[in-house]
């Protein structure tokens, strides 16, 4: 994708949280994102890179469709919820990557103007089981437009330091 075709701007660095370990991450600790605008040239380009069919690419042939107009790439919104919550910085110290993704869910499509923001909750917080080994958290996401409606929702684990002594 061409850098024209995202109309977000990522935040200042003044803007990203503190730095966050996994002794801050607790149950029930909330994140909520910026909202990003998500626009045509985008979806498209994402669309004929990645998903090439017609409701993705092909503004014309997707109103013939059942979503009757162009609709965004799931993928796309899922990788627009993950830049987001990225943003806010909580992972940028401590993060070690991630086993995966549990449960992604789309529940409605995102179009063209719509405005993302991220809805994110810690729901699992594990230990390493051995000296060395690997922290981990679990993140439940949601992805929700401009009209309070939730469009994607994802569980996913992720590796984290702990606080350095």
């Amino acid at each position: 994708m061409s850098s024209d075709a995202i109309a977000y701007q990522r935040p200042a660095a003044s803007a990203i949280a503190d730095d966050l370990w996994f002794e801050d991450f607790k149950p029930g600790r909330r994140f909520v994102t910026a909202a990003r605008q998500v626009d045509e040239a985008e979806i498209v380009a994402f669309g004929r890179a990645y998903a090439n069919l017609p409701y993705h690419t092909d503004a014309a042939a997707a109103e013939e469709t059942m979503y009757r107009g162009l609709i965004a790439p799931g993928y796309l919104t899922a990788s627009i919820t993950f830049g987001l919550f990225a943003d806010t910085g909580a992972l940028s110290v401590c993060g070690m990557g991630s086993p995966g993704i549990d449960k992604l869910r789309w529940h409605r499509p995102v179009r063209a103007g719509d405005a993302v923001h991220v809805e994110a909750e810690v729901v699992e917080v594990s230990p390493a089981r051995e000296a060395g080994g690997r922290d981990v958290i679990r993140i439940e996401y949601a992805a929700v437009n401009q009209h309070g409606e939730t469009v994607l929702t994802l569980s996913s684990l992720h590796f984290v330091r702990r606080r350095p002594d």
